[in-house]
């Protein structure tokens, strides 16, 4: 499985983005997609994740601003972002949790994307 995002920019606070991330190959196999995040010196963090039965969730620190979807076609993830404020600046990535079958045997893998600059000004 291969991921690309897309969609960061620079933005004012209290404005809006919306990332996208586009899985392609193997698709079948995507039981979770999820957008993490890094700021400059700070550790990536997760964001929100969406699995296959449409269960969500938030960091703290986005619920209430953020929301995770799923497009029509299940390959593409969105993160519409709003009410954005400077301390959302950080790299965004998106990863996909993904199984993949050979015969009885069952692996697990993750793959991420290349990364979206989200900068917000004050």
């Amino acid at each position: 499985v291969q991921l690309q995002a897309s969609g960061g920019g620079l933005v004012q606070a209290g404005g809006s983005l919306r990332l996208s991330c586009t899985a392609s190959g193997d698709t079948a196999g995507i039981h979770a997609i999820a957008w993490y995040r890094q700021a400059p010196g700070k550790q990536r963090e997760l964001v929100a994740y969406n699995l296959n039965d449409g269960t969500t969730n938030y960091a703290d620190s986005v619920k209430g601003r953020f929301t995770i979807s799923r497009g029509n076609a299940k390959n593409t993830v969105y993160l519409q972002m709003n009410s954005l404020r400077p301390e959302d600046t950080a790299v965004y990535y998106c990863n996909a949790d993904w199984a993949s079958y050979s015969g009885d045997e069952i692996s697990q893998h993750r793959s991420w994307g290349q990364g979206t600059l989200v900068t917000v000004s004050s």
